[in-house]
Order: structure tokens, then C-alpha cells, then sequence
């Protein structure tokens, strides 16, 4: 079983804490764009949606052509 992480742990942990400390982890939530589960009133996050969330939302960089233009 998943550990269940709390909304401030959530935040802490995507880094946003600092700036808007449980707002966004409750935004992604209402919005239903993680998983969460509830747990009487208290909303309760799985470490593994956490993780498929970050996944998801990884932008990778961009791959620089091998070709060179010269310089002159």
C-alpha cells in the first residue's frame, strides 16, 4: 500500500511551499488533476500519483541538431 501524503507534504515536496504553501497541491486536486483520496474531511495524496504526476508534466530538453552552421 501507498504511503498517503498530506497536502502540506505534497507542496513541500513539489517545492511549493515557500511561495503558496498548500494552494496549489489543493488547486491540482479540485481541478481533479491528481489523485488523491479522502479520508473523512482530510484529503490525503498516494506518493505513486505524486510521482505519475510529476512524470506527466516532466518536459524533457530540447535536442540540438548535429549539424553546425560555420561561422565566418
Amino acid at each position: 500500500m501507498d504511503r498517503l501524503l498530506t497536502v502540506k507534504e505534497v507542496a513541500e515536496r513539489l517545492g511549493t511551499w515557500e511561495t503558496s504553501g498548500e494552494r496549489f497541491p489543493r488547486r491540482l486536486v479540485a481541478e481533479r488533476r491528481i489523485a488523491f483520496v479522502k479520508v473523512g474531511h482530510h484529503v490525503r495524496i498516494p506518493e505513486t500519483a505524486l510521482a505519475n504526476y510529476v512524470s506527466a508534466n516532466t518536459v524533457q530538453p530540447a535536442t540540438r541538431s548535429r549539424r553546425l552552421r560555420a561561422v565566418a
